[in-house]
């Protein structure tokens, strides 16, 4: 099995071979959300890096299923500033775009500002012991289930409601590299809507179409934390929230929008 879920090609820096890790519980032959939004944040914070400035907010549009195949990934700021910029990143296969993010690019005040207490980031969710692990509902033997270690605080996915999950990748994203706090939170928060489910996995898809993450603060160690809650409605429209932790507190919020619709 391969050690990174993107392994990059020498020949182009903008190339990266997909591995087993990335495969979703869709399809065999389709990505889990999560590795390729998380490479769409390697390549944004590698485009024009600029000393003092963060990512405040990523969002990833889902074009169409990401296959299991060499991949492009490309971005460019769009809109710069002295105080805030917008990049745009886009992932493409051989048959063109797969997925599009916008990423909202912020300068760091410094030195920082001398805020009341009442309004800085407060409240924790106690990381659980490790204990042994819940039988992911997919029927693929590696994917991103695989290349990830969770550990659920309340909930779990054979328990239908909210819940909260605590994710650490056990892998780079991209091979050769340290995942930086940005790519560990977005492969994470893309999980929102399978941790917190509401509906039984063997009988509904809820994919998501899209997935927005607004960080005030980026996690400062491996794991992310999912407070996560799913809306299901009848017409076949639903939303995840996530509020989103690390291990001194909250760090942000996440939000999917979903498709409902019962398996073939």
């Amino acid at each position: 099995m391969a050690d990174a879920f993107y392994l990059p090609d020498p020949a182009d820096p903008n190339r990266f071979e997909s591995t087993e890790l990335t495969r979703g519980p869709w399809s065999p032959d389709a990505q889990h959300a999560g590795p390729p939004s998380a490479l769409l944040g390697h390549v944004i914070e590698r485009c024009e890096p600029r000393a003092g400035f963060q990512v405040g907010r990523v969002a990833v549009e889902i074009l169409g299923p990401v296959p299991l195949a060499p991949l492009t990934a490309t971005a460019e700021v769009v809109r710069s500033g002295r105080s805030v910029e917008l990049i745009q990143a886009t992932l493409s296969s051989e048959r063109g775009p797969v997925m599009q993010a916008n990423a909202w690019r912020l300068k760091l005040s410094e030195p920082a500002l001398d805020l009341p207490v009442e309004f800085l980031p407060s409240g924790t969710r106690p990381l659980p012991t490790a204990t042994e692990p819940e039988v992911f509902p997919s029927d693929q033997r590696i994917g991103f289930h695989t290349g990830i270690e969770y550990r659920f605080a309340s909930g779990s996915f054979g328990r239908p409601g909210p819940a909260v999950c605590w994710i650490r990748l056990k892998y780079p994203i991209v091979a050769g590299t340290t995942p930086s706090p940005l790519e560990r939170t977005l492969a994470a928060a893309d999980s929102g809507n399978g941790v917190s489910s509401v509906l039984d996995w063997s009988k509904y898809l809820f994919i998501n179409t899209d997935l927005t993450v607004t960080l005030h603060r980026q996690p400062v160690d491996e794991w992310v934390c999912l407070d996560a809650v799913t809306h299901p409605q009848p017409h076949g429209i639903g939303l995840a929230e996530s509020a989103l932790f690390d291990e001194t507190g909250p760090i942000g919020r996440s939000t999917q929008t979903l498709l409902i619709a019962p398996r073939d």
